[in-house]
């Protein structure tokens, strides 16, 4: 079709009618518009109809879409060109892409290479040897002897708990190596970087315990890409899938991991599916997925949620049989008391 003077605009994101205008567009795609985006170009022809549309949350492209009238046309490339230029106008360089498989060849044609995908989903990122980088340089730092019998766990820890602690202390007595992988991504109420650091403090002692930052690689934004499944609720599932076929191709070899340590999850509903989803796929891929019970305080069950809402009412003496010391001396510290504060504040 005729495409004179078609034009891309920018929105930052959209908002009002331009923002409704495209989310009417991704429906008519078999998209949903995602509440994260921060940035969004649109392709329209000369009288303003979209024909195409992209976006970008954090370093991960997604929403992308071009109207059936005129693929093959190139605007695909065009749109993407678009949010990769942005992104680096914003200091990101590396970036994740989600698409569905029978997309592949289109953006691998773009310089976009595959990290794994299922029957729903593919993902990609911009770097040829993004993850096989990332695992060797955790190697490198961690230069343990090849072990066969190696188990991992995959924990947030916001903040680390003595049930995290007594987690990690049951799968390290039946594992050579145990790898603990601590979620990088910046979305809790713990920084980071201070969740990977009480998980080191905590284990320090554990000698064939070995702490990792996960990086983007698992459980991350860049993971749980559920924004272009308009089955909302089977929508958790499939991105699960996606995050475990991630960790079974790349993290079992790298890592001789047989074992995948999880604690039961009695309270959070999206916690509790991503587990059963890990015991219908790591088997399959020879993981074998070992639950423990959750530790308990006397009659109380040891949980993150419960331990961030004592700390928030600064009720010490509760929060002290719950964490370990290393935790509990930054939860009292000047650190701690000045992240209570900006948690507060966020609340009110």
């Amino acid at each position: 079709m005729e495409l004179a003077n078609s034009y891309l605009e920018e929105g930052f994101p959209f908002q009002g009618r331009k923002r409704k205008k495209m989310e009417e567009f991704l429906e008519k795609s078999g998209l949903t518009y995602d509440p994260q985006i921060i940035y969004s170009v649109l392709l329209c022809r000369e009288d303003g109809e979209i024909i195409g549309c992209g976006s970008r949350h954090e370093n991960i492209l997604k929403c992308i879409a071009v109207d059936e009238a005129y693929q093959g046309e190139g605007l695909l490339q065009r749109i993407v060109t678009q949010l990769i230029k942005q992104a680096y106008t914003c200091s990101i360089p590396h970036l994740f892409l989600f698409t569905k498989p029978e997309n592949r060849t289109v953006f691998t044609d773009m310089g976009f290479y595959t990290i794994t995908g299922t029957d729903s989903m593919l993902l990609l990122e911009n770097r040829k040897d993004g993850i096989s980088r990332y695992l060797e340089q955790e190697l490198a730092r961690h230069p343990l002897p090849s072990k066969e019998d190696a188990g991992a766990i995959v924990m947030n820890a916001n903040p680390f708990t003595c049930g995290h602690r007594y987690l990690t202390e049951t799968a390290a007595r039946v594992c050579s190596v145990l790898h603990v992988f601590v979620l990088s991504a910046d979305a809790s109420e713990f920084p980071a970087d201070v969740r990977l650091r009480l998980v080191e403090e905590g284990c320090r002692d554990l000698k064939n315990v070995v702490v990792h930052g996960s990086s983007e690689y698992l459980i991350s934004h860049a993971t749980f890409p559920d924004y272009f499944l308009k089955d909302k609720a089977g929508a958790s599932d499939r991105a699960a899938e996606l995050d475990l076929k991630i960790f079974a191709d790349h993290f079992r070899d790298a890592f001789h991991i047989t074992k995948r340590f999880v604690g039961e999850e009695p309270f959070s509903l999206v916690t509790r599916a991503y587990n059963e989803q890990m015991k219908r796929t790591l088997p399959a891929c020879g993981i074998e997925v070992v639950e423990i019970p959750r530790k308990t305080a006397g009659d109380t069950v040891i949980s993150a949620t419960y331990v961030r809402e004592k700390f928030l009412k600064g009720d010490w003496d509760a929060l002290r049989p719950l964490v370990p010391d290393t935790t509990y001396r930054y939860l009292v510290s000047e650190a701690g008391t000045a992240l209570r504060k900006q948690l507060l504040e966020r609340q009110s």
